[in-house]
């Protein structure tokens, strides 16, 4: 996650910072981090898995949104951007945010993986999400192999987790979408 720019944040202080920042930051505990910047190959995937979302779910009651929507665990206190939200029905907004601009009920978030976030993705910032009633699902995409993870909160509450790698698709059970590996991984400046 990187290092604290401060020792100690309100979250009233966090949103302030975040209006005036150049980059974004995630929250949790009074303490603020940097978010890093994605490589090219990160954004270009992030770009795929959106408008694959937004093709299939035209007509429904969901709404995609990019990195810039920060999404607040309530449970914890996280405040973070997901590469990609899913909201369906009414966008809840976070009413300790003055603003407005925080949601709190996403039903996926996907996260496009980086060899520097990887770790905090898997672990502790996934047993952040599944803390949200909403979230249904968390796509986790890897860097460094073409696979998709979707780990899927099931009937009973418990969290299963489906695979999805070359020549397959991964479903979002939860907005009935699937996403093709390979359109996700897809690169038509490669080669090239």
């Amino acid at each position: 996650m990187g290092l604290p720019a401060r020792q100690r944040f309100t979250f009233d202080e966090y949103l302030l910072l975040e209006e005036i920042a150049e980059v974004k930051h995630e929250f949790l505990d009074g303490e603020v981090w940097a978010m890093a910047g994605g490589s090219p190959e990160h954004a270009a995937i992030i770009g795929n898995v959106t408008t694959l979302l937004n093709v299939q779910l035209r007509g429904q009651r969901c709404r995609v949104h990019s990195t810039e929507l920060r999404v607040r665990v309530k449970t914890t206190g996280l405040g973070t951007y997901p590469d990609v939200t899913v909201i369906c029905g009414r966008l809840e907004r976070d009413p300790d945010d003055r603003t407005g601009h925080t949601a709190i009920n996403p039903r996926v978030v996907v996260e496009v993986l980086s060899p520097s976030t990887e770790e905090y993705d898997r672990g502790e910032k996934l047993s952040h999400y599944q803390t949200i009633a909403s979230l249904e699902e968390v796509v986790l995409v890897a860097h460094d192999r073409a696979e998709i993870e979707v780990v899927r909160r099931e009937a009973d509450g418990t969290w299963s987790r489906h695979i999805a790698g070359a020549g397959q698709s991964a479903r979002l059970a939860s907005i009935a979408c699937d996403l093709s590996v390979a359109e996700v991984y897809r690169d038509p400046l490669a080669g090239g």
